[in-house]
């Protein structure tokens, strides 16, 4: 059958099951939008581009599946190279088409041309460039076999416009075969044995747990191995969820801001069982002192993830749900009758006494703390809500303080920390769970990056709530200047805000504001209740810091609990 280029595209998002795409037309694309118009895909359009990147990785984090996302040539895609990066250090999958001239015009500086391969080819997993209108089907399910497939990521299809309106007799392939691409999934047996003798006979054990437990749909088989073993558990910002935060081993996240006992666990610990996570420096502190003492296992389905940060004693590479899976097997035939609840009573009551000694704290006054906020939300919601996040303190006090007791619940930017994720996402969020309470939690400076969204939330009737932590500061710099800087708020006062509520209200959206702790809660009830989106600009204490901070460079155990310790 005869199809445009435009027509092969659509045909191939529908063949891989995709139900909503998020975009923003131009030129180089108009012929993609004019097929698209009489299509059978729901397309959200969005008021800038990286937002509709960010929007498609929510939508993945939210579902388990490709988000898709499509923009023009030029500034098109020099918006999106923001949201292309996010998700590829996130490993999140996304198929990203993007238009460009015409193949003869490329290289001629021609208008809105970029080098939309050599510009993206850094952040992302991999990225076309169609020359030929009959390798288009083969490149359409390429592109979403290796967004999906072993360590997911965003993979770029660039489309120049003579292959959109190009026509060709379209021929589809039955299975998608690429030699030099083959992710190994099986985990080795005779490792997964080590592993499980390591564990045995371990006194001090920890699991750390990261984003390739939800990526994977691991949270079950991890859960199972835990309890099985009696195994506490901490978690990576990305691994939030992926083993419940109110289960009877979960001592908290550990890193930069994470809970004491959780560093606690990881600096004393004997054996470390990593799982999807890759180390990164704000996990970790500074490495040379990291774990001194552990035997270090690293499951991970991309081979260059494991030792790349942190030398480890046994490397398995593999789907972490399958290790996690076969690994429980093996335990269960070689120390079935095994007490590891009384095993690991003493290392369980230890790392429980530090956690309640040394709890996530705050001391209550007359202004709102946004600790205060994170509490109410729980209250209100039952830790039932989906939570997106901007970038900055809110972000970690949303890490510390929400009960997350389910995969896919806590959505953020943790690799590339991109301000002005959070709305955009909690879009693909909300689109992806209907019937959900879908709220973002913002910082007054992040909220501004991306906030004309508030325009889409309208147009599609998306109920989302948007809670502002407004301190009128770009908050976690100016604690950054106050700790470390003597307190030289350089360029990060931003006390000339708008007012948020009439701004919402501008975009018709409802405002609410919480200036004191006792409107607080009845506000956010409000909010929630509503049938409709609903900002509300919540005035918190504005030096308000997120402790504990481990402060960059130095080691877990050098943890701050108060700001009197600098």
């Amino acid at each position: 059958m005869e199809l445009t280029g435009a027509g092969i595209l659509l045909e191939g998002l529908k063949r891989e099951g995709v139900e909503i795409i998020f975009g923003y037309p131009g030129g180089a694309i108009i012929d993609i939008y004019d097929e698209l118009s009489r299509a059978d895909l729901k397309h959200i359009l969005v008021r800038h581009e990286q937002s509709a990147v960010h929007a498609a990785d929510g939508y993945a984090r939210a579902s388990g599946k490709v988000g898709v996302c499509l923009v023009t040539s030029g500034p098109g895609v020099t918006n999106a190279v923001t949201g292309i990066a996010t998700a590829n250090a996130d490993s999140i999958p996304l198929v990203v088409i993007t238009g460009q001239v015409s193949s003869h015009l490329i290289g001629n500086d021609a208008f809105q041309e970029v080098d939309t391969v050599g510009i993206t080819r850094p952040c992302t997993k991999h990225n076309y460039l169609v020359r030929d209108i009959s390798s288009l089907p083969a490149i359409i399910s390429q592109a979403f076999y290796l967004a999906r497939s072993g360590r997911p990521g965003p993979v770029l299809v660039d489309l120049p416009k003579n292959v959109i309106v190009g026509k060709t007799d379209c021929v589809w392939p039955e299975s998608v075969q690429m030699r030099s691409y083959n992710p190994n999934y099986i985990p080795n047996v005779s490792q997964l044995r080590k592993v499980a003798d390591l564990l045995a006979k371990a006194e001090k054990p920890v699991f750390l747990i990261g984003g390739g437990v939800i990526l994977s749909n691991a949270y079950a088989e991890l859960t199972q191995l835990a309890e099985l073993t009696s195994t506490p558990v901490v978690s990576t910002l990305m691994g939030l969820g992926g083993y419940p935060g109110n289960g009877r081993l979960w001592k908290g996240m550990a890193g930069m801001h994470g809970e004491f006992a959780a560093n606690k666990a990881l600096t004393e610990a004997d054996f470390i069982l990593a799982v999807g996570t890759r180390f990164s420096d704000r996990t970790t502190g500074r490495l040379d002192t990291f774990a001194p003492d552990a035997e270090i296992v690293h499951i991970d389905i991309d081979p260059t993830s494991i030792r790349k940060n942190v030398q480890v004693d046994v490397p398995l590479v593999a789907d972490c749900r399958l290790a996690l899976k076969e690994l429980s097997v093996i335990v269960r035939e070689r120390y079935g009758d095994r007490d590891w609840t009384g095993t690991r009573l003493s290392w369980n009551e230890f790392l429980e006494r530090t956690r309640r000694d040394c709890p996530l704290r705050y001391a209550r006054t007359e202004e709102i703390k946004p600790q205060q906020v994170m509490e109410c939300i729980n209250r209100l919601t039952g830790g039932e809500a989906i939570l997106t996040t901007e970038v900055g303190q809110h972000q970690m006090w949303a890490a510390q303080f929400f009960h997350c007791t389910r995969p896919r619940a806590f959505i953020t930017s943790g690799g590339l920390g991109a301000m002005g994720y959070g709305l955009p996402a909690a879009i693909g969020a909300q689109l992806a769970s209907p019937g959900k309470l879908v709220i973002d939690i913002a910082g007054d400076g992040s909220i501004q990056m991306n906030i004309h969204e508030l325009a889409t939330v309208v147009q599609n009737r998306l109920p989302i709530k948007i809670i502002i932590f407004n301190n009128r500061y770009l908050g976690m710099v100016r604690q950054w200047q106050e700790l470390f800087y003597a307190k030289n708020y350089s360029c990060t006062d931003m006390s000339a805000q708008p007012d948020f509520v009439k701004l919402a209200e501008a975009y018709g959206v409802e405002g609410y504001r919480a200036s004191r702790p006792e409107e607080l809660e009845a506000t956010l009830d409000r909010a929630f209740k509503s049938s409709g989106p609903v900002l509300v600009d919540v005035n918190i204490r504005r030096e308000e810091n997120v402790m504990p901070m481990v402060p960059s460079g130095a080691s877990l155990d050098k943890v701050l609990l108060a700001e009197e310790q600098i």
